[in-house]
Parts: C-alpha cells; sequence; structure tokens
C-alpha cells in the first residue's frame, strides 16, 4: 500500500486525466444497458404461471395483454380503430365483435353474457394481444403509437399501458432524482465541512464512481427501473462517508507534516484505505444479501449496489484525491469553520444519564416490534401511481364501466373434449366475481354453428397443443378476494385438465405474495448473519456483534413500524429490502464509535470515560454521516411520482436518522451495561482488570 499511496499522488494528474477518459465508455454501456419496468419479470422461471406466459408466447405468439375502450362510436367507427390497431406493428391480435361475426350481422344474435363482453352502456370493449412482453420495447412502442392514432373517445387499459406510462414518468424523474441528491447533499456538507467548496470535489469523484458503476451494468445485459431509479441516489448516500474520512485524514496528517501536502494525501490515502475497506465489508455484505431473493429484482439491485460500493472506495482512494491536491489553492481560500457545534456536554449527558435510555429503549421495543410485524404492504404495481396517468384512468373506466380489474388467461391441453371444455367454462363463469369465461366452446356452445365462426378466431383461441381461455374478474388485483378466486378457478381448472395453467397478472402476483414472503425472512437471516460475522471477524468479539446489530435491528423495527401507526401502506419490496440497506449501511456508526470504545478501554480507561470520549470524537462524524445520507434520499422521496420509489427513499432517509439517533443514545447506554461481558468475550479486551470491584467503575 505504501507504493501505491506514493503513485496515486504522484501520478494525480494522469490519474484524472485517465478517470475522465473512463466516462466515455462507461456513459455508453449507460445508454446501451437495457431498462426492465416489468416488476413480475423477476419471478422464478420454474413457476407454473411463468411457464405458461411463455407457452403462450411460443405457442401462440401472444405476450402482453391490454383492453381498449371505445366509447361513444358508432359500429363502423369502431371496426376502423380495429384496423388501425391491427396494423401497428408489435400488436399480435385484436379481438373484437367483428371477430366473431360481420359487423353487418345484429349484435342480438350473440348470446346475451358474450354480448355484454363487448358492451357496457355506449362504450365497446376489445382485447389486444401483442407479440412481445410487458415491458419489450415492441410492446411499449405499440403502446404509445395506439395512444397516438386513437382519439380521446379511447382508452387502453392493462398492465403494459401501466408499464409504459411507469417508464415515461421514470425516465423523467431520474434526472431529477439525482439533481435534488447532489443539491440536498452540498448544503450538508457544506454546512458541516469547513470548506465551503470541498463538496464539489466529493460530488465529482462519487458522480464519477457512480457513472463507472451504471456504465458497467451492461455487462448484466438488463436492469430493473427501480435499480436504475435509485442505483445513483443509493450509491451518493452509502459511499459519502469515505470521502468525508479522506478529508478529516489529510487534514490531521497536514498537522502532522506541516507544508508536504503530498506525503499528508499518501498517509490520508493509507489510512482511508484501512479503515473504508472494512466499512465498505458491511454495506457489501447489505446488498450482497438480496441476491439471495429467488424474487430476482433483489438480485438485481444488490449486484449493482454491491458494485456501486466498489467503484465508490476505489474512486475515494484515487480521483477524489486528485482532484483534493490539483485544487487545493482554490480549497483553502473557501475554507470556514465548521457549523457544527462542540457537542462534548451531549456526550457527557448520556453517558452519565444511560439508565434512562436503556429504559426508553425497553418500553420503545415493544410497540416498535408490533407495528414492524402488522404494517401492511401492497403488491398492485398501479396502487398509488398518479390518477393523471392515461393508464390509470383507463383501468378506473374498465372497472367502472365494464366492473372489470384482472384478466386471467387459461392455457388447457387442445384436445380435451368439447363437454368438458363447456362444463369447465360454466364453472369458471360460475365462481365468484368472475364477469365471464370466454373461450372457442363458449362461441361453439351458442346458437352459431361451428361453420360460422371465422377460421382467424379459431386459430387465435387454439394451437396445436393448447387452447386459450380469457377469464375476466371484478376483484382488483392482489386483493384478498382475487387471491380467494385463483385457487378456485385453479380448482375448476385441474379437475378438467390436470396440466391447465391459469396464467395472467393477478395469478402472477399471488405467487409474487407467497415468494416474496419467503424472501423476506431468507434475506433478513442472511444479511443479520453475515454482518454478525465481519464484525465479530474485526473485534475478535462474541458479544460486540451482537450488541451492534440489536442496536440496528431496534432502529430497523422502529423504522418499519411507524408507518403501522401511521395507517400507511408501504411497497412489498419496502419491507424486503430496507431492512439490509439500513442494516448494512449504518451499522458503520455504532461500528466507528465501539472501535474507538475499545481502543481506550484497552488503553485502561475507565468503562464511562472511555464511552464519553467514544461518543464525543464520533457524534460529529455519526450525525454529518447520517444526515448526507438523509439528504440524498429525501428530497428524492418527496419529489418522486412513483410511489414504490418515493417509500423506498422515504423510509432510507428516516432509517438514516432513527440509527443516528439509536447509535448516539442507546449504543453508549448498552456498552455501560454489557461492558464486563464485553470485555470477557472480547480477545484483546480479557486483559483489563477491574479494580475494586463493579463499584469503582463508573
Amino acid at each position: 500500500m505504501v507504493k501505491l499511496r506514493k503513485k496515486i499522488v504522484k501520478y494525480r494528474v494522469v490519474i484524472l486525466i485517465i478517470g475522465f477518459l473512463l466516462l466515455i465508455p462507461s456513459a455508453m454501456g449507460y445508454f446501451k444497458t437495457k431498462v426492465n419496468y416489468d416488476i413480475l419479470y423477476y419471478l422464478p422461471d420454474d413457476i407454473e404461471t411463468m411457464v405458461g406466459q411463455d407457452i403462450l408466447m411460443d405457442e401462440f405468439g401472444k405476450g402482453a395483454f391490454a383492453m381498449e375502450i371505445v366509447e361513444g362510436m358508432p359500429m363502423k367507427d369502431v371496426a376502423e380503430v380495429k384496423k388501425a390497431i391491427e396494423a401497428v406493428d408489435g400488436v399480435a391480435e385484436v379481438i373484437w365483435y367483428d371477430s366473431l361475426m360481420d359487423i353487418s350481422v345484429p349484435m342480438e344474435m350473440l348470446p346475451e353474457d358474450i354480448k355484454d363482453v363487448f358492451n357496457a352502456g355506449d362504450s365497446t370493449l376489445m382485447a389486444i394481444f401483442f407479440d412481445g412482453t410487458t415491458s419489450a420495447d415492441s410492446t411499449m412502442n405499440a403502446i404509445e403509437e395506439i395512444r397516438r392514432i386513437t382519439n380521446d373517445q379511447c382508452y387502453l387499459s392493462g398492465m403494459s399501458s401501466v408499464v409504459t406510462d411507469i417508464k415515461n414518468l421514470s425516465d423523467k424523474e431520474v434526472p431529477i432524482y439525482v439533481l435534488i441528491a447532489v443539491l440536498l447533499c452540498c448544503v450538508v456538507l457544506a454546512l458541516s465541512m469547513d470548506s465551503w467548496i470541498i463538496p464539489l470535489f466529493f460530488m465529482l469523484s462519487i458522480g464519477m464512481a457512480i457513472i463507472y458503476n451504471l456504465g458497467t451494468n451492461v455487462f448484466l445485459g438488463e436492469i430493473s427501473y427501480i435499480t436504475k431509479a435509485l442505483s445513483a441516489v443509493l450509491q451518493l448516500g452509502v459511499t459519502m462517508d469515505y470521502s468525508i474520512f479522506l478529508w478529516h485524514s489529510y487534514k490531521e496528517n497536514q498537522e502532522r507534516f506541516p507544508g508536504d501536502k503530498e506525503r499528508a494525501m499518501a498517509h490520508a490515502i493509507s489510512n482511508t484505505f484501512s479503515s473504508v475497506v472494512g466499512s465498505s465489508v458491511t454495506t457489501v455484505a447489505g446488498f450482497i444479501a438480496l441476491c439471495f431473493m429467488s424474487f430476482t429484482l433483489g438480485r438485481d439491485m444488490g449486484i449493482v449496489m454491491a458494485k456501486g460500493v466498489i467503484f465508490g472506495v476505489i474512486s475515494c482512494v484515487t480521483i477524489l484525491p486528485a482532484f483534493i491536491l490539483i485544487f487545493d489553492k482554490a480549497i483553502e481560500k473557501t475554507s470556514h469553520r465548521p457549523l457544527i457545534p462542540n457537542l462534548d456536554k451531549i456526550s457527557d449527558f448520556i453517558s452519565r444519564h444511560y439508565k434512562v435510555f436503556i429504559g426508553l429503549f425497553l418500553i420503545i421495543l415493544i410497540p416498535a416490534l408490533y407495528g414492524y410485524k402488522n404494517t401492511e404492504v401492497y403488491y398492485n404495481l398501479d396502487a398509488t401511481l398518479p390518477k393523471y396517468l392515461e393508464s390509470i384512468q383507463a383501468n378506473d373506466k374498465l372497472s367502472n364501466d365494464f366492473e372489470m380489474n384482472a384478466t386471467h388467461m387459461v392455457l388447457a391441453d387442445a384436445d380435451l373434449s368439447s363437454k368438458d371444455a363447456k362444463a369447465m367454462l360454466k364453472e369458471m363463469s360460475d365462481v365468484e366475481g368472475v364477469r365471464f369465461a370466454l373461450g372457442l366452446d363458449s362461441v361453439i356452445g351458442s346458437a352459431i354453428p361451428r361453420d360460422m365462426i371465422p377460421e382467424d378466431l379459431t386459430e387465435s383461441l387454439k394451437k396445436d397443443n393448447w387452447q386459450l381461455i380469457l377469464v375476466q374478474s371484478e376483484y382488483k388485483v392482489a386483493s384478498d378476494e382475487v387471491n380467494r378466486q385463483c385457487d378456485e378457478l385453479n380448482t375448476v381448472i385441474k379437475k378438467y385438465d390436470s396440466k391447465a395453467m391459469l396464467i395472467g397478472e393477478a395469478p402472477c402476483t399471488k405467487d409474487l405474495i407467497t415468494i416474496t414472503d419467503t424472501d423476506f425472512k431468507v434475506v433478513n437471516a442472511i444479511s443479520i448473519i453475515a454482518v454478525f460475522l465481519i464484525i465479530l471477524f474485526v473485534f475478535k468479539s462474541i458479544s460486540i456483534p451482537a450488541i451492534l446489530v440489536a442496536v440496528i435491528e431496534f432502529a430497523i423495527f422502529v423504522n418499519l413500524g411507524i408507518p403501522f401507526y401511521t395507517g400507511t401502506r408501504l411497497p412489498f419490496i419496502a419491507s424486503i429490502v430496507i431492512g439490509t440497506i439500513q442494516l448494512g449501511a449504518t451499522v458503520d456508526y455504532a461500528i466507528l464509535m465501539t472501535t474507538r470504545y475499545k481502543k481506550e478501554r484497552c488503553a485502561g480507561k475507565e468503562k464511562q470515560e472511555a464511552i464519553r470520549i467514544a461518543l464525543s470524537t464520533s457524534i460529529t462524524s455519526i450525525i454529518v454521516s447520517a444526515c448526507g445520507f438523509f439528504a440524498a434520499t429525501f428530497g428524492v422521496g418527496l419529489y418522486s411520482g412513483i410511489d414504490m420509489i418515493s417509500s423506498l427513499c422515504i423510509l432510507l432517509a428516516r432509517g438514516a436518522m432513527i440509527s443516528m439517533i439509536v447509535v448516539i443514545f442507546v449504543l453508549p447506554s448498552m456498552l455501560m451495561v454489557f461492558d464486563r461481558v464485553i470485555c470477557a468475550t472480547t480477545k484483546e479486551m480479557r486483559k483489563i482488570k477491574f479494580i475494586g470491584g463493579p463499584q469503582h467503575e463508573k
């Protein structure tokens, strides 16, 4: 490390030039990385609902599905709208009344239940199938084109329409997320640091690391829109500490080596690298834990963010030192006294009144844990999107005018006898909440002769191995009612065809609920065990990791318990990832303080004095770090119109502040209470003697 740090200082201009040049391929990689806007895509490939989606694509050439509502338009004009939609690239097929018979034939010839499928008042409905998946570029382009060629009397609903609106909203908001995070972080750093301009160089070096990270995502093929939206903000929040540490170390080494800034920086790089590597490992472990989710959105986010932390460390010890040394004069000219006051009195107060804070910890723990266990989550993607979006307006209209909220599809054996198919369709139609079950035998079973059924419709609903049945539900996706309905429908179809499959947004979402419930337990366990083992290795102690993890887990209980008492529903992904990220990113606060406590105890200080020194020397760093994390995420949470992103950012911001408060007030109190246990179970502290017994340990 000695030779490396000297070379970094010596070749600082070269490093900066290389750093800027690397932005070019990184930017190219960023623009070439595909973004997936379909959350359900990340379900395991081997579950029945996803296998069914693949069959629908392979056998029928159909992927995404949407419903077009046409209001107050003559039949002839509706037929023209249908033709125009069919001509759009990416549209596989459109099913409407004229798919069954010519529009010159009165609609009254259709059975009442089939006629009701297409009409409600002065509105009519057509089903649109796309030849790409829900978030495929071809599908989203087709959605945009359909909207362009249809007028205000037409409403396009469905998952693909929602995903298209999410894409447009996300692409518009993401640059603003970064701008808000950078501006707020600069304000926090300018006030807490001793130079007005140093935050600019922090942001530049972190920003370059963010671009490197986003650029290398091209090797993953694609990332989710949630990962894209949050990665820059999260990377800024969790890696800012490294820059602060380098700056403080550089200032300290300037006092050791007055007039020799290069030597001071070389030592600062060495000190920072050894400290930051240890600190970053817990953060990386938290993100890596997400990779163990069956719901692979966790792996997507985990890999990108773990990679981002590594890039942050590298940038901190290479690019940032180059910036500081090259622009040293400008930094000195803008120096000022930090605005954070001396907090020694708070440290004295906390160490003297530790019993009060232990009491508060015990009092708050039970309601926090209860709220944590009972906070409601939602799984419906469009649940809290802005009401002005075209897809949300269309979904509301479909629900209000046609009493339709979810569309299921059944894949059944093509050789299923007509008798069994008709019986199955009747039983499915009788399931509570089912508006209709429409298959080829729905039409054949009516008064319409088989030879009058258009060949195109037959081919649309029946292939060599499978036949397709559409089932329309009155119930909303992710509701308890639709989940029970899916169970009943599965029972019906399996009775007639053991290989039949129920697919669509609602069955996929039902699987999502089951899978993520398991993922939540797995990810929490892995992150806790990983962080525990890392702290155990660092401190050579059994008790210290138990105390530190318990303290941060308490902060997590409080953070995720608050929504229960405020009546706030969280997006399902929040309950899985927030605890892991908060543990990995904020346990560093506790490690920082505990490291100093251990050092002072090993140097012969009594426990109260050691804890007071540890708190007074680390409290400012903890506050600045937490406020930086808060600044990077809170503004984004307030601004974002996508509730999944907004909720995650608000929870991360609040979690950073709660962890800060808990580490400052509860951790010192825990160290006071468990000092003897810590000394007895920590390798380097076993030699500490308690002269005169416990009464002398004040």
